[in-house]
Order: structure tokens, then sequence, then C-alpha cells
């Protein structure tokens, strides 16, 4: 099978990102500012959790100039010929309160629709809507909360320490919590139900983020997208200049999938951009 040279800039329809959490410590912000410099694209979706507002009102200010050069990047885009719209999320709930108005050319909206090349349509929201259907009591959300920060900490010293000996990030948290049965089991609910809440609606497809898990799948003809995050999988979803979803790893792990529509084939290259699946609406 044919390698995969990626231009650069690579150029894109469509991109997604959400879960950036600007302003906590767990923001890979190097790889979200790397992302945004390489990649051209006419429409900018972002889908919640932008701004860790909720952390900043517990008093964990955390505020270096790269994550100013990652709002720059974003203002850039949307100043010229990017269209871009922000999705607030429960960690950026504040702006809501703005929904409908228009700031340095970024459009804040509720939720979106998105309009793919072959004229299907994509229900863009971030998620947290139905936290409240996953019968997730009280105590153990808190308690989540707590041990998902902890986790993020040792992976954070995990992957500090991979760097010295020159190993890519690797996301352990990720993996301890894909061996965690509850941890699936909601995972799987919450995709079931943001899928048919968006079916109701009539849509062809949702875009969402919220629960740090990048998929891309396809079910009796409807695609579950979720664009993943930017503090553990440094993940972002893209719609080709043909019209194809692929869901893009972004990290110093440089190699690329080779894309087919029907799987996964690794091949070796030296990029940056990890294309884990795609798939034509």
């Amino acid at each position: 099978m044919a390698k995969v040279y990626p231009m650069r800039p690579l150029k894109f329809r469509s991109v997604w990102i959400s879960d950036v959490h600007l302003g906590s410590r767990a923001c890979k912000a190097d790889f979200v500012l790397d992302f945004l410099l390489s990649v051209q694209t006419e429409h900018l979706y972002l889908v919640g959790d932008i701004i860790d507002m909720r952390a900043m009102r517990r008093g964990l200010l955390y505020w270096p100039q790269i994550h100013n050069n990652v709002i720059r990047a974003i203002l850039g885009k949307a100043k010229h010929d990017t269209k871009v719209v922000y999705v607030p999320g429960n960690h950026d709930e504040p702006v809501r309160h703005h929904v409908g108005e228009v700031f340095g050319n970024v459009d804040i909206q509720r939720t979106a629709v998105h309009e793919t090349l072959d004229g299907k349509q994509l229900l863009v929201m971030h998620g947290d809507e139905f936290d409240g259907m996953l019968q997730c009591p009280r105590l153990m959300e808190w308690v989540g909360s707590l041990s998902y920060d902890l986790l993020l900490h040792v992976n954070n010293a995990y992957n500090a320490w991979r760097r010295r000996f020159n190993k890519p990030y690797w996301s352990l948290s990720s993996f301890i919590k894909s061996k965690v049965g509850n941890a699936n089991r909601h995972i799987g609910m919450f995709e079931s139900v943001v899928a048919d809440y968006a079916k109701k609606r009539g849509m062809d497809g949702v875009v969402c983020g919220h629960i740090h898990k990048p998929q891309l799948t396809r079910r009796d003809g409807f695609m579950y997208c979720n664009d993943g995050d930017w503090v553990e999988h440094c993940s972002a979803l893209v719609e080709r200049l043909d019209g194809t979803l692929s869901l893009l790893h972004w990290s110093d792990q440089k190699y690329s999938l080779v894309d087919t529509g029907y799987g996964e084939t690794a091949e070796s290259i030296d990029d940056k951009v990890n294309i884990s699946a795609a798939w034509k609406l």
C-alpha cells in the first residue's frame, strides 16, 4: 500500500476540535498550536471546552503565553477566510450567554448544523446536555472528576519521562480508561443517546466532544463522530476536500495511517498526522 505524504499546509474543507481546556495545566497547547498553524480550512468548529473557565473559577489560574498564541491562531483564521463557529461546552459555559453574537468574526452558537460537500447534514454539539440522562450519581461524578484529574497529572509525568528517552507521546490515562468496564459502558451509553437525539432531528450524523473519546463510526448509514480532546489524545475531526471524514491524531508520533474507507493500515512516514479512520458519507 502506498505511503501518504501530506503537503504542508494540510488543506481541509472543515475541521472540528473540542476539549482543548486552555487555562488548565492538562492542555497540550503546543500540539494545538502546531495543528492550527499547519492546517488551512474553510470551516473551523470549536466544539466546546475550549477555555477551562471551570478550572479558573476554582482558583487554578494557569495561562502561559502559548495559550494566548492558540487564541491568536484561532482569531487569525477567523480574520482570513475561515468561517469559525464556537459551540460552548460545560467548562466554558459562560460563553453560552452570548449565543447568537459574533466576536472577532467568531460566531457563537448553542448547536450548529454542518452540511458536507455531498449535502449530508451533521449536528454539531458539545454533548454535556445529555449528562443528566446517563444516571451517574452526583457523588460518583465528583469522585470520577477527582480521579480523572489525578490520572491526567500522572499521564503528564509519565510522558515527561518518555520524552527524556525520545519516546513519542502516549496516553496512559486513555489506556487505563479503556480497561475499566464502567467507563466503557458510560461511553457506549453516551454515544447511543447523542446519536438518537441527532436522528430524531433528521440529521445524517452528529459531531460532539465532551467525553474525551475520539470516535468515528457509521451505523445503518448514520455517522457518529467525536473529535476527542487536546489533553489526552490530541485529536481532531476533519472533512477533506473530497468530502471524506477523517479522525486525526496530532502528536509527536511521526506516522500516518492510509485510509481506505474500510479499515486501518499503518505506514511509517516522516510527518505528524496519524489518520486513524476515514469515511465517505
